[in-house]
């Protein structure tokens, strides 16, 4: 059974099939969750209470630190939340707040997405769905009805015309008469709740759901990794996955099989998938794991910190180790990068909650995330060679980065403090090794990040084989025919801002303008075009005689600037909060947004076009009709000066 979506509600979870008319399957699925009490006979009038209303059976406790003696109650959160309120927060509570469809596909010993014969941690996924494309062509924060809106199903573009109802109407006969599994739409989670609305109105299915029922998620601001993001709203269709290809963090890094894998990973249908970040999907990977193994997981966490010492607490709390390069350029460089090094030494070192005190016991985390370090170790040998793989990698990648700040995280099920503070340490220890037998080979050390080093010198694969042996971990090695390494404002060497050209002919690029996702289209695709002139040049030498192509290049794009689309030169920003107390364009972005009728909130990303610098005046990207031409010059000297920076250093280098 190929499962593409599941859900529960009403005291059941519901099941479909791939395929036309997807199979709707629905079984019995009654809440319950697991209760230690430390002194059950204090508790006396708890017990024959909840005896009295619900069935209570004694049951052990299986948790990562051993087992409990307990109770399982068959009654809902709200029932686990009076019983914590009652207990004064003496009893533990397992098993509470989890998803009842992931709990049940646990307990069934079903996974998402996968065939017969599948290997649920196998990167080779068969996505022979059907899907079909649709967008609309008008502004999704305008008010007014729907006038222009297109599909693609069977390979065959259709362009849908006439009023709105009658677009409508002709939506939903093409894709009942399609029945795709999978529908791609930009802005779905923006569009579908008008396009529903729209057709609720009208009297007309838009066969989007396939029972005609959508399940709400809802729109939320939240802080991540030192942002503030902002999940949109969603109204997700029963039996088809819905993507919205704009939104979706997961499609556009790995596409629709990156999404397989993560529902595969995380037991979650697809459709949370394409909508979750990489720290819910971890997180989500290891419950699933947790109720496979029967563990119970934890509603709320136990195992406070401990109390230590300053000089402690300084010492192990120093995160990633970083050595500062020399801003210039180099030949003949390899970096030498450890393959997800966090999850690896949690595996190596055995770091979990449990096995802090009790280091010869097998932990839990460990034990999870060994499958998928070695299967993201096979993606990203297979990516290599099919691109095909690369977005399965990616989903890895970020899924292994998040699940070391999810032990740290206050409200993580299977996190402690102290885990993270191992890792950081153990991976400072790593890195600081790495330069010792480096540099104990002859090696010069030109620059190192948390999990990389770059080094001149040979033989490498030598440098490669020790570090790998005395550090038990897996590396991969990129070797540079030159590299640049920019400097901040103060002249140091920026850690996180380096460009060049690898041995393969590829340019391997960080930290510059083409990079960053706020950098306006013109001024992006010009120094992409400036970094494709620089490709060519193999040596230094070749990058000096270059100068006069870049130079050209630039000057022609600075003539050509004021006759530009001003769309072109948006700008696009998430805004951290939405009451400015200074000037600035994201201030006056969110001003325009409300004039226009636009509610924001934190997270949210706005693109606008600055018409005044003076006054940081803008118009949002699509009102735009003009631009402050002095501002975007300026924009466009700091992505040149990046760029020239590499034949000044070269053209030094040489004299």
């Amino acid at each position: 059974m190929w499962i593409l979506d599941t859900c529960a509600r009403n005291g059941r979870v519901e099941i479909w099939e791939k395929g036309r008319n997807g199979r709707h399957h629905t079984f019995p699925a009654h809440p319950s969750f697991l209760m230690h009490l430390p002194d059950p006979h204090a508790h006396g009038d708890l017990l024959e209470g909840l005896e009295s209303r619900f069935s209570v059976e004694e049951s052990p406790i299986r948790t990562v630190y051993g087992i409990l003696e307990g109770y399982c109650v068959h009654a809902g959160r709200e029932v686990a939340a009076l019983v914590e309120k009652q207990t004064h927060y003496e009893a533990q509570i397992f098993n509470a707040d989890l998803r009842p469809d992931q709990c049940w596909m646990a307990e069934q010993g079903l996974i998402p997405c996968i065939g017969e014969g599948e290997s649920r941690f196998s990167p080779d996924i068969a996505c022979d769905l059907r899907a079909m494309e649709i967008s609309v062509g008008d502004n999704p924060f305008s008010s007014g009805p729907v006038t222009s809106l297109s599909l693609v199903a069977d390979g065959r573009p259709v362009r849908l015309g006439g009023s709105e109802r009658s677009m409508l109407s002709d939506l939903g006969g093409l894709v009942t008469s399609v029945d795709p599994d999978v529908i791609l739409f930009p802005q779905a989670d923006v569009w579908v709740p008008r396009l529903e609305g729209a057709a609720r109105g009208y009297g007309i299915e838009t066969g989007l759901s396939r029972t005609g029922r959508f399940r709400h998620l809802s729109a939320k601001s939240y802080w991540s990794y030192g942002k503030t993001e902002f999940r949109v709203g969603a109204l997700i269709p029963d039996g088809r996955l819905l993507v919205d290809t704009r939104q979706s963090f997961h499609f556009r890094e790995g596409g629709l099989s990156g999404i397989l894998i993560g529902a595969r990973l995380s037991g979650l249908p697809p459709n949370l998938t394409a909508r979750f970040t990489s720290g819910t999907l971890i997180s989500s990977y290891e419950v699933y794991e947790a109720l496979c193994q029967g563990i119970a997981v934890p509603w709320r966490k136990s195992d406070p910190e401990a109390v230590r010492k300053f000089a402690s607490l300084k010492a192990a709390d120093r995160g990633g180790m970083m050595f500062q390069p020399l801003p210039g350029i180099h030949e003949k460089v390899h970096e030498i990068d450890f393959t997800s090094l966090y999850p690896s030494l949690i595996v190596r070192d055995n770091l979990s909650p449990e096995t802090l005190d009790h280091p010869m016991v097998a932990g839990f985390l460990p034990r999870v995330l060994a499958p998928l370090i070695t299967m993201r170790m096979e993606t990203k040998q297979k990516k290599a060679v099919d691109p095909g793989y690369a977005g399965m990698d990616s989903i890895l990648k970020w899924m292994l980065v998040t699940c070391f700040g999810y032990t740290g995280y206050r409200n993580a099920k299977f996190g402690r403090i102290e885990v993270h503070e191992a890792i950081t340490g153990s991976a400072r220890e790593v890195l600081l090794r790495t330069r010792d037998i480096a540099e104990g080979m002859g090696f010069t050390v030109l620059h190192g990040i948390v999990d990389c080093l770059w080094v001149q010198g040979s033989p490498m694969a030598a440098l490669k084989e020790k570090v790998e042996r005395e550090t038990r971990l897996h590396t991969v090695v990129d070797a540079y025919d030159w590299l640049v390494f920019l400097p901040m404002a103060d002249g140091t060497g920026a850690y996180n801002r380096y460009y060049g050209r690898l041995s393969s002919g590829n340019m391997k690029v960080r930290g510059i303008a083409a990079r960053r996702g706020d950098t306006p289209e013109y001024v992006r695709n010009v120094q992409k075009e400036m970094l494709n002139i620089l490709r060519e040049a193999r040596t230094l030498h070749e990058i000096t005689a270059l100068r006069d192509a870049l130079r050209e290049r630039y000057h022609r794009a600075v003539e050509e600037l004021p006759g530009t689309r001003p769309a072109a030169l948006a700008i696009s920003r998430r805004i951290s909060t939405i009451r400015y107390r200074h000037a600035c364009p994201e201030a006056s972005a969110v001003e325009a947004c409300r004039e226009e009728g636009i509610a924001l909130s934190p997270g949210m990303e706005v693109s606008y076009v600055v018409i005044d610098e003076r006054s940081w005046a803008v118009d949002l990207d699509w009102n735009a009709t003009r631009f402050d031409v002095g501002y975007y010059m300026k924009v466009m000297r700091k992505a040149w000066e990046e760029i020239i920076f590499a034949a000044d250093k070269a053209e030094e280098a040489m004299q």
